[in-house]
């Protein structure tokens, strides 16, 4: 077990965590979540003994060993990849090294033996013997291949580093495990290794992410870290997202008498139970949840984006038609033969197993690079609002404020623009009251995405594209994203990371290679299970291919 007491952390004036207490216990997976900037990834550290607080103490069981995610990708650069995953077991690593130590001796005595001797029992006990074979399986779950495990760590790419420092935590089974974004520059098909893995992990897990999907698949709790408290609840994201919103329609609806509010949320509960899967994890989940005590249930204190399309005109039949292109880049084939037709309805999210290609598909068709053949046509009745993956063009002028900077993209058929008309479109993105008035050039990554999406809902598109929408945001901006785009009328052309936000919005997919497309009705979840599109992604490619 794991306890925060009383944990308080100051920078100066600003409060971070104030009187923070909490128990970790063996068998859960606890989610930290909470806006960017609450302190998540600073409570990991707190917890590892990274930083110190302010005030309180953590205590850990004792004999238990504790495992962490580094996120210094360049700390066993002069190290073998495979030593760097051994390296994981920071005791077996040590018993490993004196033992070694003690028969390089060339006057070895017979207390060296005796100690020898010692050594050899705890490192068996320990697993030491096949240590090399577990993290040389580990590395090839994780994507690394067998012929890497003798390079170091300098020569990789940094994508396989993070796989590498992945293993390196996962490895000897550690008590408590700590991740802060364990899925970053993993594909698809190693996310859903990871969330098997740790779906039948049986120590502790606290996990940082603001992948839904990952969150939802391993989490048995979710800790909330909001205004300077961390609050634990059981269930994973999503239950805890929309019981939270449940609540808060509770709260809001006076008029409804209290039994049947009562009614309604214990029906949301045996919804949640009833639904989890045969995992271990989502049984502890199961659990949790049936024991849930109503009162627990609490709305959340988040505010979430207004994040609101609307469409001037219906788009007409003739949407999109893209025949026969192709794009090279330093004679690297990006794609083509890329042909097909976008329809009323569609909502297509766009794959490839290189995500350069996606972004310049997307600023192709938007006029932003031109392909080296073949033709793209949209339809006259088509307005479209773009997210570019890299929006730097956008914030040039850095001496410029938010309300000025909004201004300057407001369309032809919007008249009557006054402060009040772009406070309402920035506000619906939280920049309220003197926020506005701040220059573009101190703005975040997340806040620039905001600002985009405000210009973009200026446009009162009818079609919309999307490169990476969720890169930079929290998870409440994300979540209203997602749901902006399910219930957008018009048609949304979109790549992302977010599986949920793919599995949720697309009803079609495309994607995009060397050899043409491969076109498909169906769900992302759909898309990824279906023989036929792995044989044909192998027939494009060349050869088995991860989605990037």
């Amino acid at each position: 077990m794991i306890s925060v007491k009383n944990v308080s952390l100051s920078f100066g004036k600003r409060v971070l965590f104030d009187e923070v207490n909490l128990n970790f216990t063996k068998g859960n997976c606890y989610g930290v979540i909470g806006a960017n900037g609450a302190g998540k990834s600073t409570f990991l550290k707190i917890l590892s003994g990274e930083i110190d607080p302010t005030k309180g103490t953590v205590e850990i069981t004792p004999g238990e060993r504790m495992s962490v995610l580094k996120q210094n990708h360049f700390e066993f650069d002069e190290v073998s990849v495979l030593n760097t995953v051994l390296m994981g077991n920071k005791k077996l690593w040590e018993i490993a090294h004196e033992r070694d130590s003690i028969y390089a001796k060339e006057d070895f005595t017979e207390e060296d033996g005796m100690r020898a001797g010692e050594l050899e029992a705890e490192y068996g006990e320990m697993g030491g013997y096949t240590a090399e074979s577990d993290a040389g399986t580990l590395l090839g779950d994780l994507g690394v291949s067998a012929d890497l495990h003798a390079v170091l760590m300098k020569d990789l790419s940094g994508s396989l580093k993070v796989r590498v420092l992945l293993a390196q935590a996962l490895f000897g089974n550690p008590d408590i495990l700590l991740l802060d974004e364990p899925t970053n520059h993993l594909d698809v098909e190693t996310i859903g290794w990871l969330e098997n893995f740790l779906a039948d992990y049986e120590n502790i897990v606290i996990v940082v992410s603001h992948d839904r999907h990952f969150l939802d698949a391993v989490c048995t709790h979710v800790a909330d870290v909001d205004r300077a408290k961390i609050q634990i609840f059981s269930g994973n994201y999503t239950f805890w997202y929309e019981s939270s919103q449940l609540m808060a329609r509770q709260i809001a609806d006076k008029n409804k008498k209290m039994e049947d509010k009562r009614k309604d949320l214990m029906d949301f509960i045996a919804r949640f139970s009833a639904n989890a899967s045969k995992s271990k994890q989502a049984t502890s989940r199961k659990k949790a949840l049936e024991k849930l005590v109503i009162e627990d249930i609490q709305p959340s204190n988040r505010k979430y984006p207004g994040i609101i399309f609307k469409q001037q005109r219906e788009v007409g039949n003739q949407i999109l038609n893209v025949e026969k292109l192709e794009k090279s880049i330093e004679g690297n084939k990006l794609f083509a033969d890329i042909t097909f037709t976008v329809n009323k309805g569609d909502k297509i999210a766009f794959l490839s197993k290189d995500h350069v290609a996606l972004s310049t598909f997307f600023e192709i068709i938007n006029g932003e690079d031109t392909a080296d053949s073949g033709k793209y046509e949209w339809g006259t009745t088509v307005t479209t609002a773009y997210l570019p993956n890299d929006n730097a063009q956008f914030f040039t002028d850095t001496n410029i404020n938010l309300m000025d900077w909004l201004r300057q993209f407001v369309p032809p058929h919007v008249t009557d623009v006054d402060e009040p008309f772009l406070r309402g479109f920035l506000g619906k993105m939280l920049f309220s009251g003197d926020e506005i008035m701040k220059k573009t050039s101190v703005l975040s990554g997340g806040e620039k995405v905001r600002c985009m999406t405000s210009r973009m809902m200026l446009q009162d598109p009818n079609v919309v594209i999307l490169d990476e929408p969720t890169n930079h945001l929290d998870l409440e901006s994300i979540q209203s994203f997602n749901e902006s785009m399910i219930n957008f009328k018009g048609v949304v052309l979109f790549t992302t990371h977010d599986h949920t936000f793919m599995q949720s919005v697309a009803n079609r997919i495309i994607e995009i290679t060397p050899k043409g497309v491969i076109d498909r009705l169906m769900t992302f979840d759909e898309y990824l299970a279906d023989e036929r599109v792995k044989a044909m992604r192998e027939e494009m490619y060349g050869g088995k291919v991860q989605l990037a």
